[in-house]
């Protein structure tokens, strides 16, 4: 099997694109040929996170890597942050890489968002679609110190004065954080205009400004301070799904007569113009990773749910889901 070259991350100034050079993440034989046995494990491959460390998808993105090469599937993955812009400077880089087959990227609702909102010339239609992985509930929460101690608190003070009541959330206008609490407006009978939002670039970034109390709430994925919501730092108010959510001790919005059901999605994408054979390979990869027991148990660590689609389903699936944020945020004036 030919060895598959491990692209070495130096200081990489934002925005600029290190066109790659290597042969792709396939496995081969010897021979040069594809492998008709059980295939080696993957060699050389990279997963960027498009914002900083902590939050969603560097968490995703790291339980994705653990399992893959626990499982021998991958040989000593790389997961590193590219932050900016609210994922849209992780997104040139991958459109920018165009062919390079040992470049991945862990990505979401945000980054659909954001690539209209900072105006980035790359959107995720350009990339080559691999996998849906998860999807989960956002979460309400406070810190500890709050005065608000349930969502009924929260809703009757935000529709009293709503400019006054800041709401934080981990990604850029029109991400999953930012979604949530606009349409938590609307449902409880806000003008989401008047709606007072402060972007994080990341749950990592989030987290400090909750425990501080610099918010009035935050709004985004529970998964992620699953930690400091264990410890009775963060406060649960309600979750957005359709049923309440494991671990987390929080009615969902449903329970607390609020009419709204909301999910965010992550998922996995790798650069335009990548070889077909490096495409089934990185596919097959994760379809081996998501049928495994390590895979099964990082979902409940985290409190995701199983959304797992891969290839052409997923491509459709990100079209359809790029549509419907550009329509949104342009009746918003904010594409």
């Amino acid at each position: 099997m030919r060895q598959i070259r491990a692209l070495r991350i130096a200081a990489v100034a934002a925005g600029i694109a290190l066109m790659a050079t290597g042969c792709g993440a396939t496995s081969k034989s010897s021979t040069g040929s594809e492998s008709s046995g059980a295939a080696k494990p993957i060699s050389g491959l990279q997963i960027m996170v498009p914002n900083t460390p902590g939050g969603g998808y560097d968490t995703t993105a790291r339980a994705a890597a653990k399992v893959l090469d626990d499982e021998k599937i991958t040989n000593n993955t790389e997961v590193f942050n590219l932050a900016g812009a609210g994922g849209t400077v992780g997104l040139a880089r991958v459109v920018n890489e165009k062919g390079n087959g040992d470049l991945a990227m862990l990505m979401g609702l945000g980054v659909v968002g954001a690539s209209y909102t900072n105006k980035s010339e790359s959107k995720l239609t350009q990339t080559t679609p691999l996998a849906r992985l998860i999807e989960e509930p956002g979460a309400i929460m406070v810190g500890k110190d709050s005065p608000y101690k349930t969502i009924d608190d929260l809703v009757k003070a935000w529709k009293a004065n709503p400019g006054s009541i800041s709401v934080g959330g981990g990604s850029s206008p029109g991400g999953p954080d930012h979604l949530l609490p606009m349409q938590l407006a609307g449902a409880v009978g806000i003008d989401a205009t008047k709606v007072n939002f402060v972007s994080y670039d990341g749950g990592g970034d989030l987290l400090p400004a909750i425990l501080g109390n610099k918010l009035g709430f935050a709004a985004s994925g529970a998964g992620e301070y699953l930690e400091q919501i264990k410890s009775g730092e963060v406060r649960v108010l309600a979750t957005s799904g359709e049923k309440r959510l494991d671990g987390v001790d929080a009615p969902t919005l449903k329970e607390s007569n609020i009419d709204l059901v909301f999910t965010n999605w992550r998922g996995i994408v790798a650069p335009p113009g990548i070889s077909e054979d490096d495409k089934k390979s990185l596919i097959s990869a994760l379809e081996k990773m998501h049928q495994s027991a390590g895979w099964k148990e990082a979902l409940k660590t985290h409190s995701w749910t199983d959304a797992f689609i891969t290839g052409d389903e997923f491509k459709t699936f990100l079209t359809d889901q790029d549509k419907r944020v550009a329509d949104v945020l342009t009746k918003l004036g904010l594409a």
